[in-house]
């Protein structure tokens, strides 16, 4: 049904997405995120649903946009440019307000897309070895339309630290910025994972939808206007010089201007 995640479904009603794009790391292409909000409508409305866990397929939780969906937004125009922002914004959005509780299984790395991902989770526990990053600077563009999400999660004084630098950090340090409930060994994830469906399995499935959405109702704003404006942010940052250099640095595999 899908081409780049599959859905699997148990027994108890514990279903996994799973980002399946192992040779490209899980980049998020067009496709994938058309899948993504696709799946979450189909989890959200399917009654039998009590617990969704996200993961990866392959070495990397998410690696961020796909290269090839990147170069072509460089070709694009304005306003379809903000389309493919929108697409992303609304991916986003749809797994950030699924009305099931939301696991992060971050079994690899996850940079900048990714880590927009593992941010609208309820709870995500990833992988001892793993790093992430906020990598979008480093081509002169800016971590905008997952910047609620992640800004909610993480505070903005944490969000600081990492948000703008293109900085690596381990699981432990995502652990400290809010990214991460835990980190644990890979050997002992599915039972990390496990541990945190398990309670869902006792609970009134529509009081634990009523909760989660007062959760959000009563955390940081992300409305409409607040997702326009993301996407205007990096719209405006696709049309700089900067943006221009830092792309076209990247596929020609040199350093942009600006690196010393």
């Amino acid at each position: 049904m899908f081409e780049t995640v599959t859905i699997e479904i148990d027994a108890r009603g514990v279903a996994t997405l799973t980002l399946n794009r192992p040779d490209k790391h899980n980049a998020m292409s067009a496709q994938m995120l058309a899948d993504l909000t696709q799946a979450a409508g189909q989890l959200n409305g399917d009654d039998s649903v009590r617990v969704v866990i996200l993961t990866g397929a392959g070495k990397s939780f998410c690696a961020g946009g796909d290269l090839g969906w990147m170069l072509d937004q460089a070709d694009m125009d304005a306003a379809t440019r903000s389309l493919e922002a929108g697409k992303l914004a609304a991916m986003l959005g749809a797994l950030n307000t699924l009305s099931k509780p939301l696991i992060g299984r971050l079994q690899g790395n996850a940079f900048g897309g990714g880590v927009g991902m593992a941010s609208v989770c309820d709870v995500a526990i990833g992988v001892d070895t793993l790093k992430m990053g906020f990598t979008e600077t480093r081509l002169g563009i800016i971590p905008a339309t997952i910047g609620p999400y992640v800004l909610a999660r993480m505070g903005e004084g944490r969000a600081r630290r990492v948000f703008m630098s293109a900085r690596l950090f381990g699981a432990a340090e995502a652990v400290d910025l809010g990214l991460l409930a835990r980190v644990v060994p890979v050997d002992d994830l599915d039972d990390a994972i496990e541990a945190e469906v398990i309670p869902y399995l006792s609970c009134a499935p529509g009081a634990v939808a009523a909760a989660k959405k007062l959760a959000r109702d009563l955390g940081p704003r992300i409305d409409d206007e607040v997702v326009a404006h993301t996407i205007a942010a990096l719209s405006e940052r696709w049309e700089s010089d900067e943006a221009a250099e830092g792309i076209g640095a990247f596929f020609d595999k040199r350093k942009a201007a600006w690196v010393i």
